[in-house]
């Protein structure tokens, strides 16, 4: 018996790095995954590779028709989740004299009104005792130049799992955030070597994490190894915000 035998989840950004990671842990542990991803091409990718299991709806969290083309086709197949990891999200290094309304509106949109209305628009499906998580960031908690906008979302993410862990308690349904530090994913791979060096200077455990690091947490929050953890952020950093 898996962690999640017979469980529904939903991940969004589930197409590549944390999401996808997350999903096939999901997928090994038993789940059933509806993964949501904006480009067609990478989602079909991901769908491939995760097998019959997982199941792709195109969408974008800013988007609330899409959000809500992707719970119509949960209700039609499985009816019910019972682990909802709203992960979407996107960052921009803009130092503050250089913010734009646009770039605000882009960061709000799809960190806040995204997160906000993929887990308010998934509450008449979730299962009484469901787990929802939340993509946090150590941004939210550090002061890093050209982080404004996304440090100031990311702390917008930290307060609604406050809210929801009283809001939705008399259902059992738990909600907490996970805040990654800097992780392997396709977003590092443009930046020079001496950046990554720096970063990882920071980093206590001399490294920087991967996205399975963080599905192996997710796992923890999704599953009844939590029953008793609501309200939460957990901080997979390898120590960059704790020291």
């Amino acid at each position: 018996m898996g962690k999640l035998t017979n469980k529904i989840a939903v991940i969004t950004g589930g197409t590549s790095g944390i999401g996808l990671a997350t999903a096939q842990r999901f997928i090994e542990e038993g789940a059933h995954v509806f993964i949501m991803g904006r480009r067609r091409n990478e989602l079909d990718a991901a769908v491939a590779l995760l097998g019959p299991q997982a199941t792709g709806i195109q969408g974008d969290v800013a988007k609330l028709a899409d959000l809500d083309r992707l719970y119509e086709a949960v209700k039609r197949t499985k009816g019910r989740i019972d682990a909802l990891f709203a992960n979407a999200g996107l960052g921009e290094v803009v130092p503050s004299p250089s913010i734009t309304e646009e770039h605000f509106n882009r960061t709000f949109d799809v960190n806040v009104k995204g997160a906000l209305f993929t887990v308010l628009k998934a509450i008449p499906l979730l299962a009484d005792g469901a787990s929802v998580i939340l993509t946090g960031s150590i941004a939210s908690v550090k002061g890093l130049p050209g982080f404004a906008v996304y440090s100031a979302s990311k702390a917008a993410i930290r307060s609604f799992a406050r809210t929801w862990t009283v809001e939705l308690k008399d259902r059992k349904i738990r909600t907490n955030v996970i805040s990654p530090g800097t992780i392997d994913t396709p977003i590092l791979a443009p930046m020079p070597k001496a950046v990554i060096d720096q970063i990882v200077a920071g980093i206590p455990m001399g490294r920087v994490g991967t996205p399975d690091e963080i599905a192996k947490a997710a796992l923890f929050l999704a599953s009844d190894d939590s029953s008793f953890v609501t309200g939460i952020e957990l901080f997979v950093d390898g120590g960059t915000a704790q020291v």
